[in-house]
């Protein structure tokens, strides 16, 4: 068993040029936390020496034990010796860039997210950024994976490896860059030295507009009016200024910003509520024609991610290569019967996210309780899972009741990835996904009607 210091070492998280982060166990409470070790590239070293890196890190946990903030990752302990230094924070599976389904390749297209989920991410970093700024902490490397997202489906700024304090000036070589390339605004690109709060409402409108199009705005900007027609011109603008190349046409601020996204957003709503007001006729409804019956797999499996994508039956953004016509019948009983598949449903599932461990152990209590009058229900595979999942919204589809409790984000499957990790579904954004069974996810029984 692998430790640093009194921490158990459970997985690699992530490398940069600074440091490794790793999850690791707490002693005696077991809770999982990420450890970052100061392990600088031999590259970096060089050009700004072991002394440099050092400070750069320690200043990296003392700026973020520091701020106490709903949307800044907590910094719980810090360790610095001669020859180990480290410091702990909170840990969570997902971040944002897993959430788009953003790969190493930056510029290739990914996962669109509906419109409401977009602004409730995009307000959350605005306020943690607010919080920075206001401490005269300039974040400057703002992207998709540096956002982590709970549980609770709230957001966590982390990753502060290249901020900049107030004062503060870069000692490295000019021809360095910081921050990470599309996200980072043109002048920190020139000079990271002279940059200021605008640096940050940069990125955040490139993260915006990905969000909604799938896909960077690279060289020429694409109306978001062209991409989604239930968006309109008052977004372009919105976008436009966000991400302007001058930053002097920029918001000002992230509270600017801010102000100006509330504003959208009540648009936003008034025009759902108009659209939900109007006759039935153009907004999306289940066929009245009858459907054949999918046979689902029920059978958990094992299968690895480079197989997983032709097993499951999945696109290249991990989404379903065909839909299912679902014909839901909800009973009074708490459970939901799809009539196209043969499955039977807890309509509300697990009232609290758990692990993998955890959600085995609450089906084995369904059946001891013989919820709903049956003892058959089991965790339900990828397949069937699957077969649950919509495309991506549109506002008239926002009309319509959801049948399912819609607090329950990400759902276990019974289908592993590995002996440490399994697959689960993501319901709201539609996609396929793994993660170790360590992580905190919502457990919705399933059984067969016979």
């Amino acid at each position: 068993m692998k430790k640093i210091d009194k921490y158990e070492v459970c997985g690699l998280l992530g490398k940069g040029g600074m440091g490794i982060v790793y999850k690791v166990r707490m002693p005696v409470v077991g809770k999982m936390v990420a450890l970052k070790l100061l392990s600088p590239h031999p590259n970096l070293v060089a050009l700004l020496g072991e002394e440099e890196l050092r400070r750069l890190f320690v200043t990296e946990a003392v700026t973020m034990a520091r701020l106490r903030h709903p949307n800044i990752v907590a910094i719980w302990d810090f360790h610095e010796s001669e020859d180990l230094t480290y410091f702990v924070m909170e840990y969570f599976c997902n971040n944002l860039g897993v959430i788009m389904g953003e790969t190493y390749h930056v510029e290739e297209p990914c996962r669109i997210v509906r419109v409401d989920k977009a602004i409730h991410y995009t307000r959350q970093i605005l306020e943690g950024l607010s919080r920075l700024h206001q401490a005269g902490i300039i974040h400057r490397d703002i992207k998709p994976y540096n956002i982590l997202v709970t549980d609770q489906d709230t957001i966590k700024i982390t990753d502060f490896g290249l901020s900049q304090l107030r004062g503060e000036t870069f000692q490295g070589p000019r021809n360095l860059m910081v921050g990470s390339p599309y996200y980072a605004a043109p002048e920190q690109e020139e000079d990271p030295n002279q940059v200021d709060v605008r640096a940050d409402i940069y990125p955040v409108g490139t993260m915006l507009y990905r969000m909604l199009t799938g896909a960077l705005p690279i060289n020429s900007f694409r109306r978001l009016s062209e991409c989604n027609p239930d968006l309109d011109a008052d977004w372009d603008g919105f976008l436009l200024k966000a991400i302007a190349k001058d930053r002097e046409s920029r918001f000002a601020s992230a509270k600017e910003m801010l102000k100006a996204l509330y504003e959208i957003e009540i648009a936003w709503e008034a025009k759902k509520e108009k659209v939900c007001q109007m006759p039935t006729t153009g907004l999306s409804k289940k066929t009245d024609r009858a459907v054949p019956r999918r046979i689902l797999r029920s059978e958990s499996i094992k299968v690895r991610p480079r197989r997983a994508r032709e097993v499951f039956g999945t696109d290249a953004r991990w989404r379903p290569a065909q839909y299912v016509t679902n014909d839901f019948q909800v009973n009074e009983n708490g459970t939901v019967a799809d009539k196209a598949t043969g499955l039977i449903w807890q309509q509300a599932g697990s009232d609290h996210p758990m692990t993998w461990y955890e959600a085995r152990d609450d089906v084995q209590q369904l059946n001891q309780k013989r919820f709903a009058g049956r003892a058959n229900w089991r965790l339900p595979t990828i397949s069937e899972l699957m077969s649950l999942l919509t495309d991506v919204p549109r506002v008239g589809d926002l009309c319509i009741e959801p049948v399912f409790d819609q607090n329950e984000r990400w759902l276990w499957s019974s289908d592993r990835r590995s002996f440490v990790a399994a697959w689960y579904v993501s319901v709201d954004m539609g996609y396929v996904s793994w993660q170790d069974f360590s992580c905190y996810y919502y457990v919705r029984a399933v059984c067969s009607e016979t």
